[in-house]
């Protein structure tokens, strides 16, 4: 095995992410980087490998050691090159592939779930992992204090089997149909550093690049892991990420090769900027995100079912996705992607844009009073989508006004289920296994959401979802139709539609990978 499964996508047409930009640290972002643009742009993705060197990466935000498991943005550009999981999708389907578990079997109850593990893997720190560590991992993710969204299915492991040192035997009270999202998503943690993680002092994995040091709100380092358990990779000495909340600065920057990757464009600009020479677009296919409007049921402006059905009914989906994403998305009424196995475009036309519709039951309701529709200020892109459906509410008749959070604060309000009316943003987890997303994920889960919906029905239909054997067999599919039917009667959330994520860089860059999760992966990048 020469590299880990998922690591060598060398895919360059990006779509969708609006992103922001960050603090620029002197020197080159691509390590010796000094020709001509016309260049840059005879360098194909064939190139050859080269070893050595440093990529400079731009990303809108920093670490938040405390949100390190919630797979919030603020850490795919530590847990894709530090840590690692049991086992890694493919970007394209739903088939775990081998990573740290080298092979596993699931009993025909699914009641149990037995992994062998590699004998050939150490932390970063020297210490060699073992099934002990994937026990701690585990009960860590479980543990409330983390707010990891995939806790629901870690505390549903009920035993432990860790009596040989490379094996490990799961035990489950009741078949998890989404046993693998969680052993692909759970990073594998260092127990001898777990307090110096909460506290950001330290970052041990067993990844392919080891954490040197941060400075907040500033950069981060990361260099080779000599002993990475891949042989002759990573291809890079060094990693540095900038860190600076301006989408412009960002651009810049990369025009001008002080970086040589960039995680935080508006997709304008990457549309643009892929067509000049010198620089290409990268989407993260498989790891899509999902634009909604959420909604708050316990203000009494929004309680009533049929003023969020007037919403849902206004809204301008397809405006947004073409105007905001660029065309780089699709519109959609219930959360699946189209690779999805609970995808069904019936249910997608089912509040297809109708202002007289909408019209009407604002008006069998009452005009409401003004309500808040919060957003991330992080993102550019959130705020375009904030006053384009501030103005598609408007024409039915309900006035809302423009609250802006920044990233930090919104985060905190999406976990504790403080948004005081609408809000907008994006969710991800409906690109895994359909269960995932209600019993985890903040605004879809069934017994504890952000919106404060509560619903006995919801509640059993997600469940009879997730506690299967499999999750993408006939049976599974009508149990997510099942759940889709409750979303859109319901309607605490209101999907607007996919938007495909994007990077952008310089054609020098090669071998960037990602996750599902949209953590990026340089085991095998490497600059020409």
């Amino acid at each position: 095995m020469s590299s880990p499964p998922g690591a060598a996508s060398r895919r360059t047409f990006l779509r969708g992410a609006g992103l922001v930009a960050f603090a620029i640290a002197g020197g080159a972002g691509l390590s010796g980087c000094t020709s001509a643009v016309r260049e840059l742009d005879a360098v194909g993705d064939d190139a050859t490998p080269v070893r050595g060197g440093t990529l400079k990466v731009g990303t809108p935000w920093d670490i938040v050691p405390t949100n390190i498991l919630t797979n919030t943005a603020t850490t795919p550009a530590l847990i894709g090159l530090v840590y690692e999981s049991l086992i890694r999708y493919p970007n394209d389907r739903l088939e775990p592939q081998p990573l740290l578990a080298k092979s596993w079997s699931l009993a025909p109850d699914g009641l149990s779930l037995a992994l062998d593990l590699r004998d050939d893997v150490t932390f970063h720190s020297g210490r060699p992992f073992t099934s002990a560590d994937v026990e701690f991992a585990l009960r860590t993710y479980a543990d409330p204090k983390w707010s990891a969204q995939l806790k629901s299915t870690a505390a549903a492991i009920t035993g432990y089997d860790t009596s040989a040192p490379h094996r490990i035997v799961l035990r489950f009270a009741s078949p998890l149909g989404n046993i693998f999202d969680l052993l692909d998503t759970a990073p594998m943690l260092d127990r001898e550093t777990i307090g110096q993680l909460a506290t950001g002092d330290a970052f041990v994995g067993t990844g392919p690049f080891r954490f040197v040091d941060r400075i907040p709100n500033s950069q981060l380092t990361f260099e080779r892991n000599d002993h990475y358990w891949v042989p002759d990779r990573p291809y890079l000495d060094r990693v540095q990420f900038s860190v600076v909340p301006d989408s412009q600065a960002q651009l810049n920057a990369l025009r001008s090769g002080q970086i040589g990757l960039a995680h935080g464009l508006n997709p304008r600009d990457i549309e643009n900027l892929a067509k000049r020479p010198g620089f290409k677009s990268i989407t993260y296919d498989g790891a899509e995100l999902q634009m909604y409007v959420g909604v708050n049921v316990q203000n009494p402006a929004l309680a009533d079912v049929r003023l969020r059905q007037a919403v849902a009914y206004a809204l301008d989906r397809d405006r947004i996705i073409d105007e905001v994403y660029r065309g780089a998305g699709y519109a959609l009424n219930v959360p699946w992607p189209k690779n999805s196995p609970a995808y069904d475009e019936a249910r997608n036309t089912k509040y297809s844009r109708n202002l007289d519709k909408a019209r009407e039951l604002v008006a069998q309701v009452g005009k409401p009073p003004e309500i808040p529709l919060s957003y991330n200020t992080s993102v550019p892109a959130y705020g375009a989508t904030a006053q384009i459906v501030q103005s598609n509410l408007a024409e039915v008749g309900i006035d809302v006004t423009l609250d802006p959070n920044d990233d930090a604060t919104f985060v905190k309000k999406l976990i504790g289920g403080q948004f005081p009316g609408l809000w907008v943003t994006d969710h991800s987890w409906a690109q895994f296994v359909p269960s995932t997303l209600t019993v985890s994920a903040y605004p879809f889960n069934a017994r504890k959401n952000a919106s404060h919906y509560e619903s006995p029905a919801y509640v059993a239909a997600a469940d009879t979802a997730w506690k299967r054997t499999g999750g993408t067999d006939a049976a599974a599919v009508s149990a997510y139709r099942a759940v889709s039917d409750q979303l859109l009667d319901g309607l605490f959330l209101i999907e607007i539609g996919v938007r495909l994520n994007q990077v952008a860089a310089s054609k020098r860059v090669h071998g960037v990978g990602w996750t599902k999760r949209r953590e990026t992966l340089l085991t095998e990048a490497f600059v020409s």
